[in-house]
């Protein structure tokens, strides 16, 4: 059974700093791209950032860059997402996700996703 699991989400507040992790368990993902997304109350669900398992290319949503890094430890099958400078429109339960075409649009697997909180 494939999992992947969030962890370290919380409530900070405007200025602070986060590091959410996503562990992947029941196969191999040395392949995958792995990606995290986030949800706020009444948006749609949005990419903030992502990295191909292999060569460890990025992509960072605009509105993150320069204050959001993703990381990979292969040995530990996960996927970090260092969160900086948090503002209140960071809010959002955030999500890790995985697939096996870099392409795709689509995510083969999800977590169930880790709640971050800013205040101002």
């Amino acid at each position: 059974q494939v999992q992947l699991v969030e962890s370290g989400g919380g409530l900070v507040q405007a200025g602070e700093s986060l590091r959410l992790s996503c562990v992947a368990s029941g196969r191999t993902f040395s392949s995958y791209t792995r990606g995290w997304f986030r949800q706020a109350p009444g948006k749609e669900r949005e990419i903030v950032s992502r990295i191909r398992w292999g060569d460890g290319i990025t992509y960072y949503a605009d509105s993150v860059k320069g204050r959001f890094t993703i990381s990979r430890d292969n040995a530990k099958n996960t996927v970090y997402l260092q969160m900086n400078s948090l503002t209140p429109e960071d809010t959002a339960v955030y999500y890790c996700a995985a697939k096996r075409n870099y392409y795709s649009v689509l995510y083969d697997y999800w977590g169930q996703g880790t709640q971050v909180t800013v205040s101002s």
